[in-house]
């Protein structure tokens, strides 16, 4: 059973910070690539940040310069290091592990940035 159980999320002021941390069981972790993807209330949702199993990783251009997404094979976790928040990056933050045709996505965790 595939499971994605993301942590960390919270509520801060502009300009905090907050590290996600999504861990993965039931796949193998190293093959798959992580994004993290956000939904605010009314809008889509969008990809974040993405980073692939060589890695490489690539940024939604609003979050250049203030997001770093990051992976430890050992522990089978993909992070989101957000610094400099806004508060229109207040939205539900998912992670996803994908390989090939296959998709998985974890149960969200609440971000929340007050001006």
């Amino acid at each position: 059973q595939v499971q994605l159980v993301e942590s960390g999320g919270g509520s801060v002021q502009a300009g905090g910070s907050l590290r996600l941390s999504c861990a993965a069981s039931g796949i193998i972790f190293s093959i798959y690539g992580m994004d993290w993807y956000r939904q605010a209330p009314g809008k889509q949702r969008e990809l974040v940040a993405s980073i692939t199993s060589r890695p490489y990783t690539n940024y939604l251009d609003s979050v250049k310069g203030r997001f770093t997404i990051s992976r430890d094979n050992a522990k089978n976790t993909v992070y989101l290091q957000m610094n400099s928040l806004k508060p229109e990056d207040t939205a539900v933050y998912y992670c996803n592990a994908f390989w090939n045709s296959r998709s998985y996505w974890g149960q969200g965790t609440q971000v929340t940035v007050s001006s």
